[in-house]
């Protein structure tokens, strides 16, 4: 999910569209929140922020000149995917837009299976909260390895520039969205999780429960997990502990350790200091699997 951070030359509306989008879910998150917290909000904050302002760096110097380039390159010749069949403008338009979220699922997907991707996916997941600022909190080395799949992925489909940031729009904003702690009406929640990742959902993702992580890998759209059988819903958010157990202490979420955490020996990620194991049991779950818990 580390496009997020992928602002860097968007125009003066965007921006500000984006920093009232942010105000307006901080200011949720304090007054209605999802999850209580377990750690103190400013420390979290100063290593997240870090660390997103080194990824920054990365994304604004790599991903976007490099994706958008590679737009160009694409949409100014018959290549990739889109170009095997012509199609209407629109039509185009939104198979570029599904392809691109799909692909986005296989990405994330390859980021919690392959070991290698995974150490330095695993500084996102060992937050020990779940908000806001999480959507941003990624290492740098994840940002630089997904600069190869964003290239391969615009070339290979052969979206458009205008696609690219229509999308990148999107996912941005629900990036946002879905890390943040905000509790809406169930009600409501169930009916736009339906169509997209929500705050709920995600939760279940960022579980300490091995199974619970290993689920709900799509970006926007919630289709992918109902369609690849990675959905899971049913876990109520009281029952949810947010993060990675292994690293569960406050030292390993210093911004030092979080940045060498990669390069360190990896410990058995899901089982305590105490060494036992996060489980879910059936008695925890709701009844019915494809129905948002509350």
């Amino acid at each position: 999910m580390q496009e997020t951070l992928g602002a860097h030359g968007m125009g003066s509306v965007e921006i500000f569209g984006g920093v009232v989008a942010v105000s307006l879910l901080l200011a949720a998150e304090w007054v209605l929140p999802l999850r209580k917290r377990r750690r103190p909000l400013f420390p979290r904050l100063a290593v997240n922020l870090a660390l997103a302002v080194l990824a920054f760096l990365i994304v604004s110097r790599l991903v976007l000149p490099a994706a958008l380039a590679t737009a160009g390159w694409s949409s100014s010749r018959p290549f990739g995917l889109l170009a095997l069949v012509p199609l209407p403008p629109l039509v185009q338009s939104a198979l570029g837009f599904l392809l691109m979220d799909l692909g986005f699922y296989y990405w994330h997907l390859l980021n919690h299976r392959m070991g290698f991707l995974w150490r330095f996916h695993n500084v996102h997941h060992i937050d020990p909260d779940l908000d806001i600022s999480t959507a941003v909190r990624f290492h740098f080395g994840e940002i630089f390895f997904s600069t190869v799949f964003r290239i391969v992925q615009v070339a290979v489909i052969g979206v458009s520039a205008g696609t690219y940031f229509l999308y990148e729009a999107v996912f941005q904003a629900n990036t946002l969205f879905q890390h943040s702690n905000v509790r809406l009406p169930i009600a409501l929640e169930r009916m736009l999780n339906l169509i997209l990742v929500t705050p709920r959902m995600h939760g279940i993702h960022h579980s300490a429960v091995r199974s619970d992580t290993n689920s709900d890998y799509s970006a926007v759209l919630s289709c992918w997990d109902r369609l690849h059988g990675t959905l899971r819903l049913n876990v109520p958010q009281s029952r949810i502990t947010i993060g990675i157990p292994a690293y569960l202490d406050p030292q390993d979420n210093t911004l030092w350790n979080c940045l060498r955490l990669p390069f360190a020996k990896q410990r058995d990620y899901w089982r305590f200091p105490d060494g036992t194991r996060a489980a879910r049991v059936p008695q925890e779950l709701e009844a019915r699997q494809a129905r948002l818990a509350e």
